[in-house]
């Protein structure tokens, strides 16, 4: 068999926002380095490394393809760690294999003194084999929470960048909940599940624990290409207790006017929280269930008092009483402006069925119903 050894270069990714020449390779970004340069939180910087929403696309006639790359595992010390992320090839839009990466570095992070052990490890192959010969568009998507440097492809067969696909563009920005958290696999999570339905090309600035209407956020998505947008705002800040009510709806309208500096008449979602009982009516800030932890179970508790929301403090129910009020208040003046209630995507009836499994993300059966849900309510 002849290998055809190809280094993944930008022509061959989409969905990241910037690339950084690595040691090993490429590392895609989903925030700008300056962007990035005004977030001094270890935290934005873990997420928008982790490539949720991005993949490698090329053209190939190649029976078996293999990726070689080189992840990064992010462990707590203390917390049930995280099965190693997935990788999802697609041939046409229909997933053909599913792998995960023996490579890679473990970082190890005590959350109770911020100690950080690091293992490090080499790039690993990712194999997929028993593809057809026909000429074909082959799609690696990487893992939602993996960070991963990209190397190069090894196939049977040339690979050719593929031609844009002249689907209009989504721009969506979120939470852990947009970026996958619990999600199965990167095609999973539910911005990739509605993006598949809807049959739109996704840009997913979904970012773990940093839906914190920062004002670098919204230049970025300014400045990006879209015809449609959505921004799902609430849980982070509610869980993060990061700001009172009369602080909350001039950061949101402030938000939304810069992504209007760039994108004046693009139709523009608002999206409230889903369903969450442990923050409805209890603010902020959330933590870790330290009787679960005991258990060897992954699971968080609101920590605030529901009488302190007289004082301001925020709830998903204020959330979403406030995002609706700004939402009319600013339609006079944009018509591509819409308000979607988080409710209709995951409500209470839902959680009845479909229980969040450690009471603030949804498992994969729910990441597909709210692909599927926000396709036919906002795409339709």
């Amino acid at each position: 068999m002849t290998d055809h050894t190809t280094p993944v270069t930008a022509e061959l990714i989409r969905g990241a926002v910037e690339l950084e020449e690595t040691h090993h390779g490429l590392l895609p970004h989903r925030l700008p380095a300056w962007a990035r340069a005004q977030a001094a939180d270890p935290q934005i910087a873990t997420v928008e490394a982790q490539p949720s929403g991005v993949r490698v696309v090329f053209r190939t006639r190649a029976t078996g393809v293999t990726l070689v790359a080189a992840p990064t595992r992010l462990e707590l010390r203390g917390v049930p760690a995280r099965p190693p992320g997935v990788y999802d090839l697609l041939v046409d839009g229909v997933l053909a294999g599913r792998r995960t990466n023996p490579g890679g570095t473990t970082v190890t992070v005590d959350p109770a003194t911020g100690a950080v052990d690091t293992v490090p490890g080499e790039p690993g192959r990712v194999d997929f084999t028993g593809l057809s010969d026909e000429l074909k568009t082959v799609e690696i998507w990487l893992p939602h929470y993996e960070r991963t440097e990209l190397v190069e492809l090894h196939t049977d067969a040339p690979v050719a960048a593929a031609p844009p696909s002249g689907r209009p563009r989504w721009l969506h920005h979120g939470s852990s909940i947009s970026q996958g958290s619990n999600a199965a696999a990167p095609t999973g999570i539910w911005p990739v599940v509605a993006a598949a339905h809807a049959g739109v090309e996704l840009t997913n600035l979904g970012f773990g624990g940093s839906a914190l209407i920062d004002p670098f956020t919204a230049r970025t998505m300014r400045d990006l290409p879209a015809d449609i947008i959505s921004v799902k705002l609430g849980i982070n800040v509610v869980n993060a207790d990061l700001m009172r009510r009369r602080a909350f709806g001039p950061a949101v309208h402030g938000f939304l006017d810069t992504i209007r500096d760039g994108h004046p008449s693009t139709p523009l979602v608002v999206v409230s929280p889903i369903y969450c009982p442990i923050h409805e009516d209890t603010p902020g800030p959330g933590a870790f269930d330290v009787e679960a932890l005991r258990e060897g179970r992954m699971s968080f508790v609101a920590t605030g008092d529901p009488a302190e929301r007289a004082a301001g403090k925020l709830t998903l129910t204020v959330i979403r009483e406030e995002l609706s009020r700004i939402v009319a208040e600013r339609a006079p003046t944009d018509p591509h402006l819409s308000y979607l209630d988080g409710l209709s995507l995951y409500g209470e009836a839902d959680h009845a069925e479909l229980p969040l499994p450690d009471r603030l993300h949804p498992d994969a059966a729910t990441h597909e119903l709210i692909g599927r849900r926000f396709a036919e309510r906002v795409f339709s």
